[in-house]
Formats: C-alpha cells, sequence, structure tokens
C-alpha cells in the first residue's frame, strides 16, 4: 500500500501518525487507549484489548449499548452483529397510543434489547486470550476509583443534560442521580466516580456476561421498566442473541472495502464506493469537483438504504442488487454538473464510540459500540449505572416500510465498523462514529486513503462534509473557500458547521509492511498508541 510521506499533509497536523510493530490501539478517549494497551502489554490479543475500553466515555457509549464487530482472525474477516432487538410488548399501535406520530428518541419506547455485553462474550470466547474477568479490571478501577473528564466528553455531558432536561419525562430522573451532582455535569479535569458501573462490570465480568441476560442485571432491568411504565421484559433478554454475520464488501480500485450487512447501513458507503469507482478521484486532495461527486453517491446510496434497509429477518433486503455493479453504472448515470435531489431506485432482485486495535501477531479488530444519542434513551437502571440505548428511535412507525416497528425485529443500525484488504491480505481497520454521518466518513477515509495517498492522520484531520437531506450539505469552517464557492455554484445548499463532532470522529490503524500505523480524531479527546 502506497501513501505520502508520513511527515507531509496538505492540512495542519496536530500530531503524527503512530507507528509500531507489536500492537496498537486507537480509541477516543486517552483513557480507553491506554485500558487496551494494558491487555496487550499483559500478554493480550487485539480482542482482549477491544473488550477492555469501556467507562471513560459513558456520553456515547455504556453497558447498555450495542455493538457490531469486524475481526481480523486466521488470516480471514469475521463479522459480528450484536444489536438487539424490539421487546415483545412494543408496537406500532401501543406508539401510536402513547401519541407519537414518529420513534421518540428519549424514555422507555425507543429502547431495544441491548447487545454489546453479548458482543463481548461472544467475540472473546472465539478469539480472546486473556480471561475474561481479567479484560474488565482497568475499567473497574478508572469506575471505583475515578478519572478526569476530557474535554469533549464534559461538552457532551452537558449537552445531555440540557436535552433531558427539556423532555422532562419521569423516567430520566435515574440518570440525573447517576451522572450529575445535584444537576450538575463534571467540568473539564473534575474526577468522576461510577461506584455502579463498577458494581455491574464485575457482575458481568463474573458471569461470562449472562448476568445481564438471565441473572440479576436483567430482573432489575425488568423491575425498573414495570414501575416506570416500559415494556422491556426479561424475557426480552432472555430471547436475545448475537449473530456471527458474513460480511460484505466491494471492490474499490483493487482494494476490498467491508462492512457489515443489513441491519446496518454498512451497504450505504459500499454503494457510494461503486458509483465513484467510475469517476478519476485522484489529484489535488481538495476540489469543488471531487466533492460534488462523492456528495451525489453518497446521495443516491442513502435513497436506496433508507429505502430498503431493515432486518433481514422480517424484510427483504436486495443486498446483493444494491451492490451490484451494473445497477451502480445506472445510478452514477443520473450525476451531473448540478446538485440533485435523490431518490431511491431499483435494485435487482436476488442472491457512536469507535476502536479499533491490532496485535503484533496479525490479529485486527474493527469494533463500534454505542447508546446512539449521547447516553441514549435517557433510562438508566437504578443502581446500575446502566444506561440504556435509544436504537429504536430509528425503526418507521409507516407499517408498510420494510424497517417499520414490529416485536423482535433489530431496526436500520448507525453503527458501522469498516475494514479495508487488499488481495487476501488485511490492510486493517477504520471507521468514523456519528450516527449518520458514519458511511459518508468511511467514503471519504477511503477515498482519502486509495485516491489520494494520505496517511492515517492526514486522512483524519481533513475537513469534511456531511449531506443532511435533498441539497442540503454541512461542511467545516475550515473548508477552503474555493469548495465552498464552487458547490454552491453548482446548486448545493451549503451550510457552515462549527460543532466538529457533527463530521464524526474517527481512528485507523494500517498494517503497512510489518509495521502498524495508527491514528486518532483530532475532533475527540482520541489518542493512538502503539508498542
Amino acid at each position: 500500500m502506497e501513501l505520502s510521506d508520513f511527515l507531509s499533509s496538505p492540512y495542519p497536523l496536530s500530531r503524527p501518525p503512530m507507528i509500531g510493530c507489536n500492537g496498537a490501539v486507537a480509541t477516543s478517549q486517552p483513557l480507553a487507549a491506554q485500558a487496551g494497551m494494558t491487555m496487550l502489554q499483559k500478554g493480550g490479543n487485539a480482542v482482549d484489548a477491544a473488550i477492555a475500553l469501556t467507562v471513560v466515555e459513558p456520553t456515547s457509549n455504556g453497558i447498555g449499548s450495542d455493538a457490531f464487530a469486524l475481526v481480523w482472525a486466521d488470516s480471514q474477516l469475521h463479522g459480528m452483529n450484536a444489536s438487539g432487538r424490539a421487546p415483545a410488548g412494543l408496537t406500532i399501535h401501543v406508539c401510536r397510543e402513547a401519541g407519537h406520530e414518529e420513534m421518540p428518541d428519549l424514555g422507555w419506547l425507543p429502547v431495544t434489547v441491548p447487545g454489546a455485553v453479548s458482543s463481548w462474550a461472544e467475540v472473546h470466547g472465539r478469539f480472546g486470550r486473556l480471561p475474561f474477568a481479567a479484560l474488565f479490571a482497568p475499567a473497574i478501577h478508572l469506575a471505583e476509583h475515578g478519572f478526569p473528564v476530557s474535554p469533549v466528553v464534559a461538552r457532551f455531558w452537558r449537552a445531555a443534560a440540557r436535552s433531558y432536561r427539556k423532555a422532562s419525562l419521569p423516567e430520566l430522573d435515574t440518570w440525573f442521580a447517576t451522572f450529575t451532582n445535584e444537576g450538575k455535569t463534571p467540568r473539564v479535569g473534575e474526577i468522576v466516580r461510577l461506584p455502579d458501573h463498577a458494581t455491574t462490570l464485575r457482575k458481568i465480568a463474573a458471569s461470562g456476561g449472562r448476568s445481564f441476560y438471565e441473572g440479576e442485571l436483567a430482573e432489575l432491568i425488568d423491575a425498573h421498566a414495570r414501575s416506570t411504565g416500559g415494556v422491556l421484559r426479561g424475557e426480552d433478554f432472555a430471547a436475545h442473541r448475537c449473530d456471527w454475520v458474513d460480511p460484505i464488501s466491494t471492490n474499490y480500485r483493487g482494494f476490498d472495502v467491508w462492512e457489515i450487512p443489513p441491519n446496518g447501513q454498512g451497504i450505504t458507503a459500499l454503494m457510494a464506493l461503486n458509483i465513484l469507482d467510475g469517476f478519476d478521484l485522484s489529484g489535488p486532495v481538495e476540489t469543488g469537483t471531487s466533492w460534488h461527486l462523492q456528495i451525489e453517491a453518497l446521495k443516491l446510496a442513502f435513497a436506496d438504504a433508507l429505502a430498503y434497509v431493515a432486518d433481514p429477518d422480517h424484510a427483504d433486503v436486495p443486498a446483493r442488487g444494491m451492490l451490484d455493479k451494473t445497477y451502480a453504472a445506472s445510478r452514477r448515470a443520473l450525476i451531473g454538473e448540478g446538485a440533485s435531489d435523490p431518490v431511491p431506485g431499483d435494485p435487482p432482485r436476488g442472491g457512536t464510540v469507535y476502536l479499533c486495535t491490532a496485535d503484533g501477531e496479525g490479529q485486527m479488530v474493527s469494533f463500534i459500540q454505542s447508546n446512539y444519542a449521547g447516553f441514549g434513551s435517557g433510562v438508566v437502571v437504578p443502581g446500575t449505572g446502566i444506561a440504556l440505548q435509544n436504537r429504536g428511535a430509528n425503526f418507521s412507525l409507516v407499517p408498510e416500510h420494510p424497517n417499520a416497528l414490529a416485536p423482535g425485529k433489530r431496526p436500520y443500525h448507525t453503527i458501522i465498523p469498516g475494514f479495508l484488504s487488499r488481495d487476501g491480505e488485511a490492510i486493517g481497520p477504520f471507521g468514523v462514529m456519528g450516527g449518520f454521518m458514519q458511511p459518508q466518513g468511511h467514503v471519504q477515509v477511503i477515498v482519502r486513503t486509495i485516491d489520494q495517498l494520505l496517511h492515517p492522520q492526514a486522512t483524519l484531520d481533513a475537513p469534511r462534509w456531511r449531506w443532511d437531506s435533498g441539497r442540503k450539505v454541512a461542511v467545516e469552517p475550515r473548508t477552503p473557500l474555493a469548495i465552498i464557492e464552487g458547490l454552491t455554484a453548482r446548486g448545493h445548499d451549503i451550510r457552515i458547521e462549527a460543532e466538529p463532532s457533527a463530521f464524526g470522529r474517527g481512528q485507523i490503524i494500517w498494517k503497512i509492511g510489518n509495521a502498524l500505523v495508527a491514528a486518532s480524531e483530532t475532533r475527540a479527546d482520541g489518542q493512538a498508541l502503539v508498542c
């Protein structure tokens, strides 16, 4: 794999990429990176390092999260879907009766069964090396003895508190009792202790995760739901399973780009890359033409994803047709000189923390775990520290839609781990967290890596764009004026957005020769470590 000089970049660098050969960890929080590195230094592998990363970024992920993983082991890629299903008692009628025309973001209704804990146990059971209980020691120590809150996490914490106060739902009271001090969120550098987290993690560690789905923790969640109006039950937890899945891919200019199949939205990135494969994006790193083509390709891919992606156990998802190269050519033909308003096509039938780790023996992990919107639903189970995700917010309440809410069904899922390989050899894991920004971030990472030959840190430092809807596109303040003017002239409705996290937060580890090259997002508190 050829990249640009590692000391050169078209963007101001805050740090160089990290280079090692015995292991690498890249996360959006330094203490999490150090926890993962501790596992590697104790003789653990990449899977052990990935599972060790929790607690210190509760504003984005936690024990009540969902998770997906891509694991490179034994010279092949393995996919894990640990997204949860809707409770048996949650129906479109229940939501309508509660007065909702669309799925709400907060409270009990958007809560599906959290799958993260099952992913830890399942992935470790198949590929881990250290004892399962040992992986939680750093997180338990930090939760019990305290950790200083980093700047980006502190900002997200304040934002969550404002959102939950506005919602004024009684089931959110436990969140304030657990995550604030008399209603105040922690300041940057303030030491935060989460003793309930420590207690819960000990129970998970001791039981191999079973207590979360069949034991005491499941019973506590059931009791809290019954007492505060939730429909989630212990039976829903007992019925949960995570699934090993075959990753999906497309070949982009000789490289294989891999994603988890639906119900995840990773297929969106692959469809966009199929469309872009017919354009020449080499040459100058940032041009209005390049950005225009990428935006238009993403629009078309999203139009299809939002129309067809759903739980394949409950809907006919034409994944093979959506990735068909001939179909991509027909979609490519729709891209002209000006901005368009995307509509779904008719594909042929057939056939938001992100982290990555690698060890010196060739194992690599692309792992993403998320509560979805900040702390998630705002529902916290008393005495446990478990903040429940709100993944069900992505269900449709239109009965005819493939992604319509139904009991036992998984929703359209935004979190997506990515992986890159070539000719059957691993290059490495990558990801950009951030809701519907994620496939857009994946496309921008791949274009800057493969077409523009940027090294991992430069790839993450580059200014990003985000398509929102119709012709609306958000760009970062440091976007070159010539690009903004060029996109505007093509009919794009450009808005400059100041919030860095709105453009995702990414991590990358590439294997280049015998070296591991790691980079971490400058839009977060992230850190890449190597050994």
